[in-house]
């Protein structure tokens, strides 16, 4: 098994894909906008991956978290809130926030079991700093870590009522960013201490199954190195300081934060101690290339990518989606809500 999750091109698996990820066999795979169409169609196209390796707990993930970062849209699907929402409510309910974000999770995580999808890259516990580049925005569940925290719990928790994984990220932390990483490598200069504020959110939830971590430069621990890509920052930071010892990916390796080519980026990030690598863009030359150059997952990425997926596609007993959308609106109600997408 590669230890990488790929992309697909299209809205099916094309025969060059299905040749390929079939001799590769990859830990997972990721989809995007191009790739939802309609709910039949997803559905027919995560069928045909369980189908190509003989098994139902092949990882199959999504970055939906509503807002902004939402891949399968209206009116296909329903529209679901950016994590600001939920802050803003907190500050005037802290438990009636709580319950809004476990009702709303559940039922996206609902909405993706629906079509096949049983990891969703959320939620996103990056505590919001004033003055730091908006591509984390208004996806913050806060600016105060045990309320992130909180929020990122009660996520965890409805997604799992509905059978979906969720990951915690970007770990170390994402929050203090002045740049896109999809474009460039920010450099955080915050003090040990400082990153305090940025860690605890993650380590208060370090029992989540999966976590993905964040390129971004870190000076108070690796001058030289992103976070994916640093031996220290893996192991000393995100296992050791924050104890999390669960399935550890990266964000996207095609991000030009990083340097080199992508199977170059991949090889660097398993060396530093990631379990799996990210590669979105269904680049068949650099999927092949990454095959090449890491072809098999570690016997301890595999069991705690086994444990992970422990968690999939256990749904609890719940009522119909529109009463979960009917509970949440209701608690939502209480804040100025314009831009909340109806169900």
């Amino acid at each position: 098994m590669v230890p990488a999750i790929f992309g697909i091109a299209g809205a099916q698996l094309s025969a060059d894909e299905r040749a390929f990820f079939k001799a590769a066999d990859p830990a997972g795979y990721i989809l995007f906008g191009r790739n939802c169409e309609t709910r039949d169609q997803m559905r027919a196209l995560t069928d045909s991956i369980r189908e190509l390796h003989g098994r139902d707990d092949v990882l199959i993930s999504i970055d939906q978290e509503g807002g902004r970062v939402a891949r399968m849209k209206p009116p296909e699907w329903p529209g679901f809130p950016a994590g600001e929402i939920f802050d803003k409510l907190y500050q005037i309910a802290p438990a009636t926030a709580i319950e809004a974000a476990r009702i709303n999770a559940e039922a996206l995580g609902r909405s993706l079991a629906e079509v096949g999808v049983n990891v969703d890259y959320y939620p996103s516990l990056d505590v919001r700093q004033a003055g730091a580049h908006d591509v984390i925005g208004d996806r913050a569940l806060g600016s105060e870590p045990m309320q992130v925290a909180a929020l990122g719990r009660a996520i965890l928790d409805g997604l799992e009522r509905a059978g979906v994984v969720g990951c915690i990220k970007h770990m170390p932390g994402h929050g203090r960013t002045t740049t896109d990483t999809h474009k460039e490598m920010p450099t955080v200069t915050a003090t040990e201490a400082e990153l305090e504020i940025d860690l605890e959110p993650f380590r208060t939830l370090s029992h989540a199954p999966i976590g993905m971590t964040g390129h971004l430069l870190f000076t108070a621990w690796d001058a030289d190195n992103a976070a994916t890509q640093s031996r220290f920052v893996v192991q000393d930071i995100i296992r050791g300081k924050i104890g999390f010892d669960g399935l550890l990916l990266t964000d996207d390796i095609d991000m030009e934060a990083l340097s080199g080519t992508v199977p170059e980026r991949s090889e660097r990030a398993l060396a530093a101690g990631c379990d799996l690598t990210l590669n979105c863009w269904a680049k068949l030359d650099d999927m092949t290339g990454i095959a090449q150059r890491n072809p098999q997952i570690s016997e301890e990425s595999r069991a705690r990518l086994d444990r992970a997926m422990a968690h999939a596609g256990k749904p609890a007993e719940s009522g119909p989606m529109a009463e979960l959308f009917e509970r949440r609106d209701s608690l939502l109600a209480q804040v100025d809500n314009d831009g909340v997408p109806d169900a």
